[in-house]
């Protein structure tokens, strides 16, 4: 009679799982959003049988742009060590709005073998299938931002054509605001700038008003005994002090970089 030799069944594989979090702005409600979804993720794995949790990657990051997130980073480098099998995150935009950045990120996770799961759309990258939905649908998240990012310039356009005009006090010199929210002048720091308009048209030059402002005690706006060239600049050059406003001196051309440029018109 022949000797049954009975072969063990092979343990489960167990999936080193991940998330990924992410909210555009600090603001206390995405500051609340982005803790829920990590508490979420991390009780969602940890309660998953045959998941271990291989980390939760989380960050207040533009959806746009890739180069300044430094937890996808981490997660993209850690995938690349072999450390991670799958990877949940809330949505599409939540990875990603912005579409070579985002096909190229994902491209490499599929080439590495993991899988990436988009909860609110349902979709897994390990349906080829899904990947030409999931291909389709982050050319969609682009398309919005670019949509909200216009109607937001229109907006902030027809304000000023209206005459509603935002001014930063922080650090203004001479000004402050009341509890209307309106300009409103403080006479001591007021004196300051009369003085150093007065030394410039009586021929000193930014380096001289540095030098005798220091040499007699008057402080910056931040209360510093030091003054620089360049703030001296700026209070020379600041069309506000003449009571006209300039706005949108620089703007974002192009919501994916967000990369501020000088307004030449």
């Amino acid at each position: 009679m022949k000797n049954i030799i009975e072969i063990p069944a092979s343990k489960k594989e167990i999936l080193r799982v991940a998330a990924y979090c992410r909210v555009s702005t600090a603001y206390e409600e995405q500051r609340t959003s982005l803790d829920s979804q990590i508490q979420y993720y991390t009780d969602y794995i940890n309660n998953h049988e045959g998941w271990v949790l291989a980390g939760i990657y989380s960050e207040q990051a533009s959806g746009t742009r890739f180069d300044n997130r430094t937890a996808f980073s981490r997660m993209m480098k850690d995938c690349r060590a072999g450390k991670i099998d799958y990877i949940i995150t809330k949505s599409i935009s939540r990875f990603g709005r912005n579409t070579l950045p985002f096909l190229r990120s994902f491209n490499e996770l599929i080439g590495l073998g993991i899988t990436i799961y988009f909860e609110m759309e349902w979709l897994d990258s390990s349906d080829w299938r899904m990947q030409k939905i999931i291909t389709a649908a982050a050319a969609v998240a682009q398309s919005e931002s670019e949509s909200k990012s216009a109607n937001i310039k229109w907006g902030i356009q027809r304000s000023f054509e209206k005459g509603h005009i935002k001014l930063n006090h922080t650090n203004f010199l001479g000004y402050t605001k009341d509890e209307n929210g309106k300009l409103v002048i403080v006479e001591e720091e007021a004196e300051i700038v009369r003085l150093i308009y007065d030394l410039y048209l009586n021929g000193y030059g930014c380096r001289k008003i540095k030098s005798y402002l220091e040499k007699n005690g008057i402080k910056t706006v931040t209360g510093k005994g030091e003054w620089s060239t360049s703030t001296i600049d700026r209070i020379l050059s600041n069309e506000k002090y003449i009571g006209t406003v300039l706005s949108q001196k620089t703007f974002v051309k192009d919501c994916l970089t967000h990369k501020q440029v000088k307004n030449k018109r």
